[in-house]
């Protein structure tokens, strides 16, 4: 749920600053990038030093530098994070955040953000039940704030009860639900298809195309963000998940994708089918690779079971059911054919025409035509931005 978020942690004057290390050990490891904004008494508890090592981003702690005169922008700041995340909290900053007070960094940071900021309160249990410090909370709650609640335990005066920071592995724990659930596809089992197939002549040699993956790959991968339980069923690519969950199942030939498919489509909610799939494959696989000895040389092929047609043949109410089509020649009338004949939802067509669009290219220029022949066009994008016009438009179509 973290990985690619940019995050904000400000870590104000406690104690449980220390807890701020393995938190930012935590974040990292799940694929966050992290900034780190301190207040100046947070510096007396915990070295900037430390936290930079960690975060791989230098701390900041001022409004700007005196030795440079360089300025760390809190506007910048708060369009940059994707989320912000306050731990510990003291009731000190508490107060200042629930009362518009700016006189640090951080709080002009939380003051400009756009995202939404989670905070983790650390202070004294007298501290924390004082009528002041609950009214600040209930007033930071009813700012769309998030509470991540204390625990209870020894504190550092040596009483026993609420007050102390959530621990860091709770706080990634809660954060990543909460994003978790307001995620369109929390849970739903989604099947992505992806790359070429590869149709064996011999032991060396095959029949197949020029599809890198990087599209479906970027379609599973955007799903997955989306909080999808995504399957990707690949041929042979080089390309890797950038995102950890999705599960990948490698294939090689149009029947092991037919294969991996069938009995995974019936459970999936979505299906994305963007594989280039081999239309035929040799009728006769030689079991010894073939000698070069005569000028010609024939291939007796036969069609390839069509996946797309069968999946949308057995397509049941709910499931959504997605094509592509590349196309050199009457782009659109064959794509509404095949989204026609196969029971498709909708089909992405991409030409070969376009430039910087079609196999091996980062970039990609698709049109979506629905159902009812609803055309949507798209600039020249990179294929991740594709991926996240396509899934776009699932949201919009699963409403």
């Amino acid at each position: 749920m973290l990985q690619g978020k940019n995050i904000i942690l400000g870590v104000c004057g406690s104690i449980a600053a220390y807890k701020s290390a393995l938190l930012i050990r935590l974040l990292v490891k799940s694929g966050a990038n992290v900034q780190v904004v301190m207040t100046p008494d947070a510096t007396n508890f915990i070295t900037p030093l430390t936290l930079a090592t960690l975060s791989k981003k230098p701390v900041l702690v001022d409004y700007f530098v005196p030795d440079t005169g360089e300025w760390n922008n809190h506007v910048e700041l708060g369009l940059w994070a994707d989320l912000v995340i306050i731990a510990p909290a003291s009731a000190n900053t508490l107060a200042k955040m629930a009362n518009g007070l700016c006189d640090n960094l951080l709080l002009a940071v939380y003051l400009s953000a756009k995202s939404e900021v989670y905070f983790a309160p650390a202070m004294d249990l007298d501290m924390w039940k004082h009528e002041s410090t609950q009214e600040n909370i209930d007033k930071l709650r009813s700012f769309g704030n998030i509470l991540i609640p204390p625990g209870s335990g020894e504190l550092a005066s040596g009483l026993h009860g609420e007050g102390r920071m959530a621990e860091p592995e709770e706080i990634v724990d809660f954060i990543s639900e909460s994003i978790k659930k307001k995620l369109p596809f929390v849970n739903q089992k989604v099947l992505v298809t992806a790359g070429p197939t590869y149709e064996a002549i011999d032991p060396v040699r095959f029949i197949g195309n020029h599809s890198s993956g990087k599209m479906g790959f970027a379609i599973a991968d955007r799903l997955a963000q989306l909080g999808a339980d995504v399957t990707l069923v690949s041929g042979p690519s080089a390309q890797t998940s950038k995102q950890s969950s999705v599960k990948r199942i490698n294939v090689t030939s149009a029947a092991e994708m037919l294969e991996a498919c069938l009995p995974r489509f019936a459970d999936s909610v979505i299906c994305i089918m963007s594989a280039a799939v081999a239309d035929y494959t040799p009728a006769y696989t030689a079991k010894q690779k073939i000698k070069k000895n005569d000028a010609t040389f024939n291939i007796e092929l036969k069609k390839t079971t069509d996946i797309l047609g069968t999946l949308g043949s057995q397509k049941k109410n709910g499931q959504l059911l997605v094509g592509f089509a590349l196309e050199t020649n009457d782009e659109e009338i064959n794509a509404i054919k095949k989204l026609e004949m196969k029971n498709l939802d909708f089909i992405v067509l991409n030409s070969l025409n376009d430039e910087g669009a079609g196999f091996k290219k980062d970039t990609n220029k698709i049109t979506i035509i629905e159902r009812d022949h609803k055309k949507t066009t798209y600039d020249l994008k990179t294929k991740e931005e594709v991926a996240i016009d396509i899934c776009n438009k699932v949201i919009e179509l699963m409403k």
